[in-house]
């Protein structure tokens, strides 16, 4: 799990987050196709085979503060359970994960969000949530509304929002809470390029504060745009870490897609 200084490092070193010999591994059963024979044998009952899926296998990277990272990788890759490792949702089967500040998870359109309730009351729970006192958080709220452009909609139900809305009141909830470190999961992929380009300054800025963002997408051009580093996953390796014009290149190379429009929003 997430923890403080060990293995050498620390906060004065300049580095927000180290992953050490980081691995996951799942375990899951699945129900094997009876045969006719073992089927009367068994009474209808079916075999269970358990299966181990390695989701990440001895990852190892350093991260600084002040900087924001790309990771770049096909569905199935690790990517986001690199993300959910990082942010302690997910324990390392192996290995260590260490974290220098406060986190502010933003990784799917929505979660931690209860549509029943209304985006004022959402804000509230969210900011509750990352440790805040209803004092600091009554003094954010206008910012936050502001951010996210949603002054008329904040006391309607959010199963009546968009999933632009959506996005845009997750993105100013997790920025506005002061995270030493921003773990964003395929979160930008919503709303306009207007709002996404706010998201971006927004970021830059963070890192002028000497804040960390890592970033998770699938938008190749929004990875090269915004990120000082990338990282390129592959089937739970860390199969390349540069700068993000190499990593894209070589990734695209990879993949045999070219650069086109399409391919570097949707890879």
């Amino acid at each position: 799990m997430p923890s403080g200084s060990e293995n050498g490092y620390s906060v004065d070193d300049g580095y927000s987050i180290v992953v050490n010999d980081v691995s996951v591994t799942y375990r899951t059963s699945v129900e094997g196709r009876p045969t006719l024979q073992s089927t009367i044998r068994r009474l209808g009952r079916r075999e269970r085979i358990v299966r181990e899926v390695e989701a990440l296998k001895k990852v190892n990277f350093r991260i600084k503060r002040g900087h924001v990272y790309g990771v770049v990788g096909a569905n199935g890759a690790g990517k986001s359970t690199l993300v959910r490792t990082i942010a302690g949702i997910l324990p390392p089967s192996e290995g260590r994960v260490e974290i220098h500040g406060r986190v502010s998870t933003l990784l799917a359109l929505g979660v931690g969000f209860n549509k029943k309730l209304s985006g004022r009351d959402n804000v509230v729970l969210g900011g509750l949530a990352a440790g805040l006192k209803r004092g600091q958080l009554a003094e954010k709220y206008d910012d936050i509304v502001a951010f996210a452009e949603l002054e008329d909609f904040m006391d309607m139900p959010m199963r009546t929002y968009s999933s632009g809305m959506y996005g845009r009141l997750a993105f100013a909830v997790a920025v506005m809470m002061e995270p030493d470190i921003l773990l964003i999961d395929e979160a930008l992929s919503v709303g306009d390029a207007k709002f996404r380009r706010k998201c971006a300054r927004k970021m830059r800025e963070l890192c002028s504060e000497d804040r960390t963002v890592v970033l998770v997408s699938h938008a190749l051009g929004t990875i090269q745009e915004l990120a000082d580093h990338a990282i390129w996953m592959d089937k739970g390796e860390m199969r390349m870490w540069d700068d993000p014009d190499t990593v894209v290149n070589a990734y695209t190379e990879f993949l045999e897609v070219g650069q086109d429009a399409v391919a570097m929003e949707d890879i």
